[in-house]
């Protein structure tokens, strides 16, 4: 339960409402019938007993608790909708009143909670997976009190073990590292303390970042990047054929209201009022959060404030965010291998130009599309327009469905289909952008490489990563991004420039035959 920017009217904060409450990485864990499944959720239930026992808990009653919290974490993940259900914003928004919501779920005070939370029962709240609640409430009838203390102590010790002292963290590092992601060492602890500051006080942090990091003129060369981008992407909304008139005028209308943010907020988040001390490490943490969840309920009924951003200055991402049609660039991604302010457009256009590209495309993916220039969601499409995006979009998620990972493992193009087409867009709309720049100011080979091979190189380079067979899987079954080997040979197999760079020939692996070609953006 927070805030979100209500997807019917952007311009207003409202209360959201949707499913949580698993402790495994995904509902899917809880109902998979292969043998490594299995273990996994045997694993998790001696992990469940252990963290019980270093609350105090006694064997036995650690592992019956430990079985309670695995019944009603099974019973809630029954009721949640898959991840590839949760993609489409139109079937997951659902404006109701606190009367509403107290109807769906009757066992339940919302009165006593929003009390509890200082908060007046809100005018308007999005139930996001209203079966959910209804499976919540009928939980609520058949499960004893006491098995719901135990849930509830076990949602405060899983939330905060990293932050206890060292019995807890190893054990939460065992399960939550070593067993679903493979890591073999725990991190530094300053590096762990660092990313707890960066998720909590992270404006803080971001403005000694960028004052060491992101020089003016590193950002100026960005918006020019930007710009360019932006052009190339007119071009190709343009050039498609599939897309009729209407259709067209308002994708551009939207293109034409995209906001761009880069490098650090404008204005900064004030935590005057966040009051740490040297008593408790953890202390510190659930001070930190009540005071972002009260900053946060707080906006609740107020008109959005589109100044605010959702990622830390210093974090090596970047997003798009369909309720502001906005792209945002924080000051952690804008340093190499993504981008170098000394290196040549090749490889800037390549590494950078590609994410700036995959950005802008999200305002065009399965799930983006959806929302119209002013961030509403609102069906602005002409059926027949849809029909053929939709042709189109089936086309990667077949490609992507039939890439295995590992031991028979297939990744989910459903799940993946709007960062692949993402991909796919980015990388072409870079490559438009950087031919204009090639062609104001041609270079020649550098190292051996052509200028075109540069930039390929580049965009393989930026999606370099060693990843553990354990993550690997995890990510598979839980993440809408394909692992990185096929976030750079998936959409580069469907680039006849590509081909030409490196006369890949027919038939190849990393040629698709033109049958097979997709092509969206």
């Amino acid at each position: 339960f927070s805030n979100e920017a209500d997807p019917g009217d952007s311009s207003l904060e409202i209360a959201g409402a949707g499913q949580s409450g698993l402790g495994l990485p995904d509902r899917d864990y809880y109902f998979r019938d292969d043998d490594h499944s299995k273990q996994i959720r045997a694993q998790y239930v001696a992990h469940l007993a252990k963290m019980f026992g270093l609350a105090g808990e006694a064997p036995d009653v650690a592992q019956a608790h430990a079985a309670a919290v695995m019944r009603i974490e099974t019973a809630l993940a029954q009721g949640s909708r898959t991840h590839a259900d949760l993609r489409d914003p139109l079937a997951n928004y659902h404006k109701q009143t606190a009367d509403d919501l107290w109807k769906l779920t009757p066992q339940f005070d919302w009165q006593k909670y929003f009390q509890a939370l200082g908060l007046p029962p809100p005018s308007a709240i999005d139930v996001g997976q209203p079966e959910f609640f209804s499976a919540f409430n009928a939980l609520i009838n058949s499960t004893p009190l006491d098995d719901w203390k135990a849930y509830l102590r076990w949602q405060l010790l899983d939330s905060m073990a990293p932050y206890l002292s060292t019995p807890f963290v190893n054990e939460d590092f065992e399960f939550n590292g070593r067993i679903l992601t493979g890591a073999q060492q725990l991190r530094e602890r300053w590096q762990r303390v660092l990313m707890t500051i960066d998720r909590n006080a992270g404006e803080a942090l971001g403005q000694l970042y960028v004052k060491e990091y992101f020089p003016p003129e590193a950002k100026a060369r960005i918006l020019e990047l930007v710009a360019n981008l932006r052009t190339a992407l007119r071009e190709r909304i343009q050039a498609v054929t599939w897309m009729d008139d209407p259709t067209r005028a308002a994708a551009l209308q939207k293109l034409d209201a995209l906001n761009v943010k880069v490098g650090y907020p404008d204005k900064w988040i004030d935590y005057s009022k966040l009051a740490l001390d040297r008593a408790s490490y953890a202390g510190n943490v659930l001070k930190a959060r009540e005071f972002d969840a009260r900053r946060d309920l707080a906006k609740i009924g107020q008109p959005v404030d589109r100044t605010e951003w959702g990622m830390t200055p210093p974090t090596v991402n970047a997003y798009y965010d369909p309720s502001f049609n906005e792209i945002v660039f924080p000051a952690g991604i804008l340093q190499p291998p993504f981008f170098d302010p000394a290196a040549d457009d090749a490889v800037n256009y390549g590494a950078i130009g590609a994410t700036i590209g995959h950005e802008m495309t999200h305002g065009y993916d399965d799930e983006g599309r959806h929302f119209d220039a002013h961030g509403n969601l609102k069906e602005w499409w002409t059926p027949e327009s849809a029909k053929r995006f939709q042709e189109r979009a089936a086309a990667i998620v077949k490609q992507f469905d039939a890439y295995t990972v590992l031991d028979g493992l297939h990744l989910n193009g459903e799940v993946t289909q709007g960062e692949n087409i993402a991909d796919l867009g980015g990388l072409k709309i870079s490559w438009i952008a950087f031919q204009k720049a090639l062609a104001a100011k041609p270079t020649g080979p550098i190292g051996g490489f052509t200028p075109a091979q540069r930039f390929f190189i580049s965009y393989a380079a930026s999606w370099r990563m060693n990843q553990r067979p354990e993550d690997l899987r995890k990510q598979v079954l839980t993440n809408e991004h394909a692992p990185d080997k096929f976030r750079v040979n998936g959409p580069l197999s469907n680039l006849p420039e590509f081909w030409a760079a490196f006369d890949v020939p027919a038939g190849a692996p990393m040629r698709r035959a033109p049958a097979d070609l997709v092509n969206i953006w």
